[in-house]
């Protein structure tokens, strides 16, 4: 990147923030976002990166065609292979590289809209709503569970709510027999907090779900498998047996630990904000402007994939240079006192300005979230009926010794002890 970035920004600068970023990253992007458009900073091999964190920034970006998430389509293999770079130094056999570095999100162009194009119906407007009770019926199994769970009158809401709920919902959509969806929250538990077991953890879950595909190729049912399985685009193609594998994959680890840690978030959110709780508890009919809101405040993922400069871009604020890799902090954009008014306060009846979705939390443009409206549908429901069957909820520990997951671009709760 060339210039325009203000008051002189540094890279020295910007890297003296990073161990900031796992423990307060609020504050690590905030320095971030004031300091520059864009700041320079290393890579953990040392590649030079760049973050940007104000909100219009971020938009711009995310939704600019010239900044592809693959770097294969960089021209002229200008750009760094960070991601698969960094699995390579995990251990990671070569051949398990594609299922975590070459899904929808990392796919451009016309390769990404074809794979979109048939993904996509499944979690159509229709296809959410459709889901609403067999997600309230899963949520109140789950709370009806939690007095058993409870030690001591205490009860980890993050261990045997947020996280149980989002995997049983989009594990009966894909098609994962129930069974042994405990086996893949293990699986992806691991690839979150044990990478260093990558290739132990993945192999036998793509194992598994090259079984399960096939299984669905020989009796097909009425899940997300079947349905790819079946998918054509205009033009009569459809996915690859390990294109469907690498789907299933992504759908179901990102369709789950996202929504868990939201849910866990706004919990944690509400309980330290009894006056925005009091607010909900008085109009329940402000929950989906509530989760919005918490979505801009708390949402898990801090910061998207890397994005890498196809061409010399120049946004006004700044101009990148050909295989530039760039990554946009969402939290930065969603606290920006450019475009929200005291963004640091939660305000569950807070109003915008405008209908469309104001928060980044969900990122913008071509990669926009797919599961986006079936995360917010599982916390409205999940928020909602948690909060009617326990008016009484509180913390069982001070918010200050809740422990925090220093998980790059992540904020994950711990643990979340509460008294019912």
């Amino acid at each position: 990147m060339h210039g325009d970035t203000e008051e002189g920004a540094g890279e020295h600068s910007a890297n003296n923030v990073t161990p900031l970023i796992s423990t307060d990253p609020h504050a690590a992007y905030e320095h971030l976002r004031e300091q520059a458009p864009a700041c320079p900073i290393r890579s953990i091999e040392g590649s030079l990166m760049w973050i940007v964190a104000r909100h219009d920034g971020v938009r711009s970006v995310l939704g600019d065609a010239r900044f592809a998430n693959n770097p294969a389509s960089v021209p002229g293999g200008k750009a760094p292979q960070l991601q698969a770079n960094a699995m390579r130094r995990l251990g990671l056999d070569e051949e398990l590289i594609p299922y975590l570095a070459d899904t929808l999100l990392d796919s451009d162009g016309k390769d990404h809209n074809r794979l979109r194009r048939l993904v996509t119906p499944a979690f159509s407007a229709r296809k959410v709503k459709a889901l609403g009770p067999r997600i309230e019926c899963l949520t109140d199994d789950l709370i009806d569970a939690l007095p058993q769970h409870a030690g001591g009158g205490v009860t980890d809401l993050l261990e045997h709510f947020a996280y149980p709920l989002p995997i049983n919902v989009i594990g009966e959509l894909v098609g994962v027999p129930a069974a042994d969806l405990p086996a893949w929250l293990r699986w992806t538990n691991d690839l979150s907090f044990n990478q260093q077991a990558l290739g132990q953890t993945l192999r036998p879950l793509v194992d598994y779900t090259y079984d399960l595909v096939r299984h669905r190729y020989d009796e097909p049912g009425e899940d997300l498998i079947s349905e790819l399985i079946q998918a054509r685009d205009a033009d009569g193609d459809r996915l690859s047996e390990r294109e469907l594998v690498t789907m299933v994959l992504s759908l179901v680890i990102a369709g789950h630990d996202t929504t868990a840690n939201f849910i866990a978030n706004s919990i944690w959110a509400l309980l330290t904000h009894p006056e925005q709780l009091a607010l909900l508890r008085a109009d329940p009919g402000l929950m989906p402007q509530a989760v919005q809101e918490l979505l801009r405040w708390c949402g898990p993922v801090l910061v998207s994939r890397m994005r890498y400069a196809t061409e010399d871009v120049d946004l006004g604020w700044g101009t990148f240079q050909a295989g530039d890799a760039v990554t946009v902090a969402l939290s930065g954009g969603n606290h920006d006192p450019r475009r929200f008014t005291d963004p640091g306060r939660l305000d569950i009846t807070r109003q915008h300005d405008t209908r469309g979705e104001v928060h980044l939390s969900f990122g913008a443009g071509p990669h926009y979230c797919l599961g986006a409206a079936l995360a917010r549908h599982e916390a409205e429901i999940a928020l909602s009926r948690l909060l009617a069957r326990h008016p009484d909820l509180a913390l069982a520990v001070p918010a200050e010794q809740l422990q925090w997951h220093a998980v790059s671009g992540m904020r994950k709760l711990a643990t979340l002890p509460v008294r019912l």
